[in-house]
């Protein structure tokens, strides 16, 4: 079996596996991220309007709550796509490391039955629980949602850092699952990963009620749609640029192929500069603006420290420099302007306890859902393009995990029919619940809110 799965598909296979699942993964971990993020905004809504009788708060987190219901579904359905699609078009992986990455999946499949089971009592019994128990009810399916990234990050950090096996010969000795889900790269890479969640679906929703206020409706219900999730990502912002910063001081010393990638430099050397924008032709980093010893102090807090270059590996070793160094650099120049939003709305907020008075400040702010979907996937990109030509980091070649089959291209047209049913289907139902009145559940025939 192994000798047969070593046997390379086609270049255009190839290419239409990696399409396929780059496809996958980019449309499922946004709805991914709403799966993290949005139970603990609606849940400390829910909370809210329970203690202090605010039936606005009340009506967010119905509202919420019903898409969430909405966005849990169709994520199970993307997920268990992505599920078939690891032993379809990667067989070479799954058949000689199933045994050692099974563990985080396993784990990740009770995380989501938690998910499953706790938000259906949660829809189900808005009105048939008492207040406190139901809102304890909500609380499994925040940690499951959690827990469920965690396990599956953990998985991709393994693919980076792998760990908890021995190789003779192409054959795998001495599993030890629990090494190789707590790889090296497992904390710096969850901790990123959970705060990209939150952050998404935050500013994902706050964009929505910065939309509705910008069309007039600044009353009490809109304010605090607003306020809650952009407070939650806003206050991570921070937090998330340093964790940014722990991840590539992690590379410098662990995966310093892809760190090299990031900055485009060719040659090892120290006193490294920090390389802004630019494009790389012909091996070397052209227009772009250096910060003189900028990267190896970054990296190694001095400026003298070498930093390893491209030059460290063959060429057929390394990885596409262009998707790595401008993803990065789109990443994190999102970050940063997210970060200049959340002060300015901290300086106004902290001066007068209201969202600032310029107009730009709500136009900003309907854009922060957007663009921290495009930081995500930008950040995804200099994961996984960044590791290649690597599906599992020094051990196993792309190349050698595709599945040796013919004819993968049809699997890749298939697959971009069924997520384009997905998104028409996700968007219309999910605009219908926007257009619709809302109401608690305690208050049925009483004022209604259109969001």
């Amino acid at each position: 079996m192994p000798e047969l799965l070593t046997v390379a598909a086609t270049p255009a296979d190839l290419y239409a596996a990696r399409v396929q699942m780059a496809f996958s993964l980019g449309w499922h971990i946004v709805i991914a991220c709403f799966g993290v993020g949005m139970p603990a905004l609606t849940v400390f809504a829910e909370w809210r309007g329970r203690r202090t009788g605010d039936p606005d708060y009340l009506r967010l987190a119905h509202q919420w709550a019903k898409a969430m219901g909405v966005l849990f579904a169709v994520g199970a359905v993307s997920g268990t796509i992505l599920s078939f699609e690891m032993g379809l078009l990667w067989p070479g992986l799954m058949a000689t490391y199933g045994q050692v990455l099974g563990l985080p999946f396993a784990m990740e499949g009770f995380a989501f039955f938690i998910e499953a089971i706790f938000l259906g009592i949660y829809l189900y019994a808005w009105d048939r629980l008492p207040p406190r128990q139901h809102v304890l009810s909500g609380l499994p399916v925040c940690v499951a949602g959690i827990a469920s990234a965690f396990f599956v990050v953990s998985a991709n950090a393994w693919m980076n850092q792998p760990r908890g096996f021995d190789l003779h010969a192409g054959t795998v000795t001495r599993v030890n699952p629990w090494a190789a889900m707590f790889n090296p790269a497992t904390p710096p890479q969850t901790v990123h990963m959970i705060l990209a969640a939150f952050m998404v679906a935050g500013y994902g929703i706050a964009s929505v009620y910065a939309v509705a206020m910008l069309r007039g409706r600044r009353d009490r219900y809109h304010r605090l749609g607003f306020l809650v999730p952009f407070t939650a990502a806003a206050a991570l912002t921070p937090v998330q640029i340093v964790v940014g910063d722990w991840a590539a001081k992690f590379l410098a010393t662990n995966q310093p192929v892809k760190l090299a990638a990031i900055e485009g430099l060719t040659q090892t050397r120290a006193y490294a500069p920090l390389s802004l924008g630019g494009v790389y032709v012909d091996g070397e980093l052209r227009y772009a603006v250096q910060i003189p010893n900028a990267l190896s102090i970054l990296a190694h807090w001095r400026p003298d420290a070498l930093i390893l270059g491209l030059d460290q590996v063959a060429p057929a070793d390394r990885p596409p420099v262009n998707p790595v160094h401008l993803g990065f650099q789109l990443m994190v120049g999102i970050g940063f302007a997210l970060l200049a939003l959340a002060l300015w709305f901290a300086l106004a907020w902290w001066r007068r306890r209201d969202l600032p008075r310029s107009p730009w400040f709500l136009r900003f702010a309907a854009a922060t859902g957007v663009a921290a979907a495009v930081a995500l996937e930008a950040g995804w990109v200099v994961t996984e393009v960044g590791r290649q030509p690597w599906i599992v980091w020094g051990v196993q070649r792309t190349a050698d995990a595709v599945n040796p089959a013919p004819g993968l291209v049809t699997g890749l047209v298939a697959v971009l029919a069924v997520y384009t049913v997905l998104t028409v289907a996700t968007v219309y139902v999910l605009n219908r619940m926007r257009t619709r009145p809302v109401t608690a559940p305690q208050e049925r025939g009483a004022q209604e809110h259109v969001p």
